[in-house]
């Protein structure tokens, strides 16, 4: 079995060394051999010393590409164009795996019949958490937690397959297409529907998946995301790249105005709590979620009716 390793990298050079260390000292079991492409999104500092730097110790492993189209669907494609293996596996570069994810990759495959894996995000904190963090929204800033059993990908999985965390057979991924490029974040843009709709396409296409509670990623969380602006900017963002999906992929709910009547009644209950927060001496998470719940549908209506992708 042969499993190639995806890691996407834009500026991150700093980060580099702790993800790469992880990927090498990772316990690799018999039966299957493992690569891995660092994928340079046009990067401006030096992330090419840093991955030529690892080459030796990873013994003809490791690999380096440059993709010049920025954004993160992009370097994914690339990565996945660019490398040969039964399996592609997709981390991101502020993350480090576990000691026996390969170990679990390949266990997965050779006991199930499935096509596709993902796991938890363990949250590494640059600082405390602050009181008002909502926990409703942890996709925000990449927590991944579905709990301690295995559970199928189907409609009732609580979420989705999250693409910093996942392992998917190139045969499926070469029927079901590339990640769409119009979608997922490029610059200041903070899309990010691009693993929603690699995960919808999945299982339109009838590929099975599992939730393995072993499959763990260790995730930095910056302390410059821990701040109320960028929830706000990554919420209102996260409703853009679901009001563009949901032009072409309707879901089976009532709408009003072309947006899920769900969202409409969340953002009135939303703001109607928000408002009178100060009087009902409300939690400062659940406040807070009050307000996202209200930026969720101004991006979703803005993406489904005004903004314009860039292919």
């Amino acid at each position: 079995m042969r499993l190639e390793v995806v890691v996407p990298t834009y500026n991150r050079a700093d980060l580099l060394p702790v993800c790469l260390k992880s990927l090498h000292t990772a316990v690799v079991p018999d039966g299957l051999t493992v690569g891995v492409t660092i994928v340079d999104n046009n990067s401006k500092d030096n992330t090419r010393a840093v991955v030529e730097s690892w080459k030796e110790q990873f013994g003809g492993r490791l690999r380096y590409l440059f993709e010049p189209v920025q954004g993160r669907s992009a370097a994914l494609n690339a990565g996945i164009k660019g490398s040969a293996s039964d399996f592609v596996g997709f981390i991101d570069d502020d993350e480090e795996i576990g000691e026996t994810w390969y170990q679990t990759v390949h266990h997965a495959f050779t006991t199930y019949d499935i096509d596709f894996i993902g796991g938890p995000y363990i949250p590494n904190w640059q600082k405390a958490p602050p009181d008002w963090l909502p926990s409703d929204h942890e996709g925000v800033i990449g927590l991944v937690d579905a709990g301690s059993e295995i559970i199928p990908y189907d409609e009732n999985y609580p979420g989705i397959l999250m693409g910093g965390n996942a392992v998917i057979r190139r045969a499926v991924l070469e029927k079901v297409g590339p990640y769409m490029t119009s979608l997922g974040r490029t610059g200041p843009r903070l899309l990010a529907g691009e693993d929603d709709d690699m995960c919808r396409r999945l299982l339109a296409s009838g590929a099975r998946g599992l939730y393995l509670p072993q499959l763990k990623i260790y995730h930095l969380i910056p302390a410059s995301r821990l701040t109320k602006k960028y929830y706000r900017r990554w919420s209102f963002w996260r409703g853009v790249s679901c009001g563009v999906l949901d032009r072409t992929q309707l879901q089976d709910v009532p709408y009003f105005c072309g947006v899920p009547r769900y969202l409409v009644g969340a953002a009135s209950r939303g703001l109607l709590h928000w408002t009178m927060a100060p009087l009902r001496r409300a939690a400062a998470s659940q406040t807070f979620s009050n307000e996202l719940a209200v930026w969720d549908l101004a991006g979703f209506f803005y993406g489904k009716h005004f903004y314009k992708t860039i292919d």
